[in-house]
């Protein structure tokens, strides 16, 4: 599936090396980049955390000044220890990137979706196993 993938933390770590202090402008930067290619008529794929309902709802106005359908989809680890052990063994893959600590995960403000998504849960599934059940969702959804 050809989409255009749009992660936050590869837009925010340039922005923190520019000197800014980032808050919500990597999502407002990510936000104008999706729209601008949902235009287009591509699929895009956004990879960012999206705790908090403000968020979510970017991606929705997003969409809906676009014109375009949009697929959610929630990524939750299920086994706490399993978690943990993900998140302190990460590297970072983004030059002078700072990935979070486990400290960082849990003190996280979380609000529940409050919208029908996908949620896959990666402690029981294999990564091929998720990336099946995503483009399943995906092409369920849009065609």
């Amino acid at each position: 599936m050809a989409a255009t993938y749009l992660r936050i933390d590869a837009i925010e770590q340039p922005l923190r090396d520019a000197g800014f202090i980032v808050g919500a402008a990597g999502y407002a930067v990510a936000n104008t980049l999706a729209a601008e290619n949902l235009k287009l008529g591509r699929i895009v794929i956004a990879d960012c955390v999206n705790p908090v309902l403000a968020s979510r709802a970017g991606w929705r106005q997003t969409a809906l000044r676009t014109g375009a359908g949009i697929v959610e989809i929630e990524v939750i680890c299920s086994e706490p220890a399993l978690h943990r052990q993900r998140v302190e063994n990460r590297l970072p893959d983004i030059d002078g990137h700072r990935v979070p600590t486990w400290d960082d995960v849990v003190s996280l403000t979380y609000e529940p979706w409050d919208r029908e998504h996908l949620v896959l849960d990666t402690a029981e599934s294999s990564l091929d196993q998720v990336l099946d059940r995503v483009e399943a969702h995906v092409r369920e959804k849009i065609g």
